[in-house]
């Protein structure tokens, strides 16, 4: 038997889809590269947009036909847009094909739907208003060598307006400190080289002994190893001295951090209910910067929230220079039924968001461009992770985040290596072995 995932959305799904795949392996199956061939194939689903939702709705669409004509095959449909209220009623109707069911709250249920299915033949949805336990003894299919990434936690308590995830992810849970530590050691020990500590808000972490995130942080980071330290997200209103200054204590923790500012106006930061202000913002960048001048900080945008003018797209377009961003993941507001932004009078048009993005996409490129070309005539350590076959190349990142590519005769895949940096195009590097 032969398994297929297809997998939407953040980095925290990619982790829950190698769960998913050690569920899968523990009944019997194999992977299968091809969606054609597999007996079961499971789409894990994200709503944070709503092309997110309608590209998951298109591809399992798609399956009706194959469905037809391969009679036993298990079509499961898993994630954040399962667990939406009111996705399970249409995938229901709209999806009949559709054989099992399940969402954010228990995905270590799966095992169990699959053998419902087979004894009894018909579709099994099953959903959970929140997560029971936040260890869930799945040992995960890790697909990502030679990084891993470690949830910390579950959930979201910050219900930002335009957001779904506090509603599709439930409270915040978070893992016991000691749990999370010891899978770090055994990454380390098994040779991964880059662990990334997952959370929908890390800062907000607190373990069960009352553990707080940079108390978590400093023990991760003293672990035994040869390996880099990330984590993500980090949200601005938790951010704290305390956690800069063990970033600057540990070698091992990445001089880069996700520090997500959606918008640069107060009224629409008010808005959104993000807590903070534009001008504390900047002050954690200033801390950041004073403590760490080297220190790479990435972000999260959205443009065309409700009701934003001109001048205060302006003023993302303002804080985005004063920040000196060295990247940012961009997006046009999307309405997401059951947030308060939705309901927001207001709406931007379509063709005015499209030009402020458009508008802001610039700006940070321009950023972008200038601290890759700094990079030209110098040498920096990269981690290889991977082979790019259209461009021939080996790729990997520096600890700031900076893809390069590089040729080489023996496969470096999960060293590090020393590049001489000869050439950059936007966010990519290219350079030859020092």
């Amino acid at each position: 038997m032969k398994y297929h995932i297809v997998t939407y959305g953040c980095q925290m799904n990619l982790h829950e889809s190698e769960k998913i795949a050690g569920i899968l392996r523990e009944k019997g199956y194999t992977e299968e590269t091809d969606i054609d061939d597999a007996d079961i194939i499971v789409f894990n689903t994200c709503c944070i947009r709503e092309n997110a939702e309608n590209h998951a709705f298109g591809n399992i669409g798609a399956l009706k036909r194959h469905k037809r004509e391969k009679k036993d095959l298990i079509i499961a449909v898993g994630g954040c847009m399962a667990q939406e209220k009111g996705k399970a009623e249409l995938i229901r109707e709209k999806f009949p094909f559709v054989d099992i069911l399940f969402g954010t709250h228990n995905l270590n249920e799966l095992g169990e739907l699959i053998d419902r299915k087979r004894a009894q033949k018909k579709r099994v949805f099953s959903l959970r208003e929140e997560r029971e336990e936040t260890e869930d003894g799945i040992t995960p299919v890790r697909t990502g060598y030679p990084g891993a990434w470690v949830n910390i936690m579950y959930g979201c308590n910050n219900f930002c307006s335009y957001c779904i995830v506090p509603y599709v992810r439930g409270r915040e849970r978070s893992r016991s400190a000691d749990d999370i530590v010891r899978e770090v050691g055994e990454l380390a020990r098994e040779g991964y080289k880059e662990i990334t500590l997952l959370g929908q808000n890390v800062n907000s972490y607190r373990g069960t002994d009352g553990t707080s995130f940079p108390a978590l942080l400093d023990r991760c980071a003293s672990v035994e190893g040869d390996f880099r330290l990330r984590f993500m997200t980090s949200h601005p209103k938790d951010f704290s001295a305390e956690l800069v200054s063990v970033v600057k204590k540990h070698k091992k923790i990445c001089n880069c951090i996700h520090l997500p500012v959606q918008s640069g106006s107060n009224r629409i930061l008010s808005l959104m209910n993000r807590r903070y202000t534009r001008e504390k913002y900047l002050e954690e960048i200033a801390l950041l910067r004073r403590e760490i001048p080297d220190c790479a900080v990435t972000t999260d945008i959205i443009v065309g929230f409700p009701t934003e003018t001109e001048e205060e797209f302006q003023e993302t377009l303002s804080l985005v220079r004063e920040a000196g961003f060295s990247s940012a993941f961009m997006f046009i507001y999307s309405p997401r039924t059951g947030t308060k932004a939705a309901a927001m009078d207001g709406q931007i048009p379509e063709e005015i968001a499209k030009d402020r993005l458009s508008r802001l996409i610039e700006a940070v490129n321009e950023q972008t461009r200038s601290i890759s070309a700094g990079y030209v005539g110098k040498a920096c350590e990269i981690l290889c992770e991977g082979y790019d076959e259209k461009k021939g190349l080996y790729l990997g990142r520096d600890e700031y985040g900076r893809m390069g590519y590089f040729e080489s005769e023996e496969n470096p895949i999960g060293a590090y290596v020393t590049l001489r940096i000869e050439r950059a195009n936007g966010i990519s590097l290219y350079g030859t072995i020092a």
